[in-house]
């Protein structure tokens, strides 16, 4: 059976009843497929914070079945106290502050002499979850911006070729979820997902739940980074943060949906380290 896969895209909320979405969703399979089948490395793009929860394992699998070699990045390591992975060939970076971006371009280089190209140049893919930072670091690989980036997970659209030497050619992906752990119904995969970045903050459509499961989670992080008294409990950080930002609705109410959007904003951003 030929695998699935979901990929983002922040111009469709309700992905589900999009009719061009199911059309584009027909084509992920064989896309994956062309992505791997014409690369001859692979740079999976791991977020630091989250290293397990957004590896594609059945990605990883078909891969190797190719006998193509993988080399581990994982970005945003500036945001994260976590100093090492057992991944092996694993290379920690920050497109944030650049940390071992030359050592990134250098291990591209090394790899890339010892492999017999499928035709006259090396194509690197370059793939992982949305939101993980690929386009940010073929950017500062090739040292100009030429992939197009943003903060909303998604923002990649399609493949793009990008050129980092005149023999090592780059293929910038939109980022992916495996179809069996994506869902617009389960709470516990939205919330995860938007947790990891897979979702946007302005697309997610409870916003308050995916609080919960961050502070269940992570229970001393949002206390910490927001100097709240609230002790863990998501209704009362929602509360005290609403009133401390003025986000009020009629009647002076509390606009919890606001306040949890600009929780998600700061901890999708990097603005909240864990």
């Amino acid at each position: 059976m030929r695998a699935k896969y979901i990929f983002s895209s922040r111009k469709t909320k309700r992905a589900t009843k999009s009719p061009k979405l199911r059309k584009q969703k027909e084509k992920y399979p064989s896309l994956v497929e062309k992505i791997i089948e014409d690369s001859d490395i692979i740079l999976e793009v791991l977020d630091a914070r989250f290293v397990r929860e957004t590896r594609n394992i059945e990605l990883e699998k078909k891969i190797k079945r190719k006998k193509k070699k993988i080399i581990y990045v994982l970005n945003k390591s500036d945001l994260t106290k976590k100093t090492s992975s057992k991944i092996p060939q694993s290379i920690n970076v920050s497109c944030k502050t650049k940390k071992n971006i030359k050592k990134l371009r250098d291990k591209i280089k090394i790899v890339s002499k010892k492999i017999k190209p499928s035709n006259d140049k090396i194509t690197i893919g370059v793939i992982g979850y949305p939101n993980t930072g690929k386009s940010s670091l073929i950017n500062l690989l090739v040292g100009k911006s030429k992939a197009g980036v943003g903060a909303d997970a998604g923002f990649t659209k399609g493949i793009q070729k990008i050129r980092l030497t005149n023999e090592i050619i780059l293929l910038d992906t939109p980022g992916v979820i495996p179809n069996e752990e994506y869902s617009n119904i389960e709470k516990e995969k939205i919330a995860q997902h938007t947790i990891v970045g897979g979702r946007s903050y302005s697309q997610v459509k409870d916003p308050e739940m995916v609080i919960a499961k961050l502070i269940k989670d992570y229970p001393d992080v949002l206390e910490e980074h927001y100097k709240t008294e609230a002790k863990a409990d998501a209704e009362k950080i929602l509360n005290e943060l609403g009133k401390k930002w003025n986000f009020l609705k009629k009647k002076g109410l509390i606009d919890s949906d606001k306040t949890a959007r600009k929780i998600l904003k700061d901890w999708q951003a990097g603005v909240i380290r864990i």
